[in-house]
């Protein structure tokens, strides 16, 4: 005998319903706008940090709701995050040696 899962109700294994996971892809996709919208608007001296804040508030949000992260043992939190620190660190590197950040 099986039993049928009812996708509609509150999901107790990951703590999240349906709708809120149309929510934080809403929120997603709401960000990854600005971030296209960096390409047509000039953001000045805010353009690298305004990407890079998005692009750590994706992250955190991908890998803490879709990936269940925030509802798993915070070991595996943290590798996600000194895996990002560590990606930071060498994206910031690699454009200090082509001159990046020099006016």
């Amino acid at each position: 005998m099986t039993m049928a899962h009812d996708t509609t109700t509150h999901d107790t294994e990951h703590g999240m319903s349906n709708a809120g996971y149309v929510r934080i892809a809403v929120i997603l996709a709401a960000i990854t706008a600005l971030e296209v919208s960096t390409y047509y608007v000039d953001f000045g001296p805010f353009f690298m940090p305004a990407l890079m804040i998005m692009m750590v508030v994706k992250f955190l949000m991908v890998v803490s709701y879709f990936m269940h992260l925030k509802f798993d043992n915070r070991l595996f939190s943290w590798l996600f995050y000194a895996g990002l620190i560590l990606a930071i660190t060498v994206y910031v590197i690699a454009l200090s040696t082509f001159k990046f950040f020099v006016s």
